[in-house]
């Protein structure tokens, strides 16, 4: 099924002149930088601005999808209820989902073959992007809530069992590291005639 049936897609709030941070501020500015490689988004560094009244309606809820639209990585980002107070600033794009679980859709869209779809349907030639109505074309599988969940529930497991394996390996090598140390740290007494 389409994107664009299952979710809204929208550009992130056009902010008409540059950002200037208010330390009166009630709203954090969601931008490229608030994204990390790992797609987490962290608002603690966001500027902060006042929104205009009449725009409520661009405030970030949790399930919301954050999607980079250009640059390197055409990843997706999850709102968790933490976030607080937040807009999402343009070129990001907002995806609200409707018809699918959030935790799922940000799965599949982050999957290396959804990756290599959108690389395909990025257009431009320095900086390419991939536009709200190029994404509401994605082709997203649909399986039951039930299995959904269940993929979501999988795919955190398969996550957390990388993440202990990165954590093993790197104690390891200090452990070997540190055993390599002392035995080259270790100088044999002489034997005495």
């Amino acid at each position: 099924m389409y994107l664009g049936k299952l979710a809204d897609v929208q550009m992130g709030y056009p902010f008409r002149s540059r950002l200037e941070h208010d330390p009166q501020g009630d709203v954090a500015v969601i931008q490229m930088k608030d994204i990390d490689d790992a797609n987490l988004v962290h608002t603690d560094e966001a500027i902060k601005v006042t929104l205009p009244r009449g725009k409520e309606h661009h405030l970030l809820r949790a399930g919301d999808l954050l999607f980079r639209s250009r640059g390197r990585s055409n990843g997706a980002a999850l709102v968790s209820g933490d976030v607080g107070t937040a807009v999402l600033s343009a070129p990001l794009l907002l995806i609200r989902p409707h018809g699918v679980l959030p935790d799922y859709l940000c799965w599949f869209i982050n999957t290396p073959t959804t990756q290599a779809q959108l690389a395909a349907l990025s257009e431009g030639t320095s900086v390419r992007m991939i536009s709200a109505e190029a994404l509401k074309v994605l082709d997203i599988p649909l399986p039951s809530q039930a299995t959904q969940q269940r993929i979501v529930q999988a795919a955190a497991l398969a996550e957390r069992e990388r993440s202990l394996m990165v954590q093993i390996a790197a104690q390891r090598q200090r452990l070997t590291t540190h055993i390599l140390m002392q035995h080259a740290h270790h100088i044999p007494k002489k034997a005495h005639p």
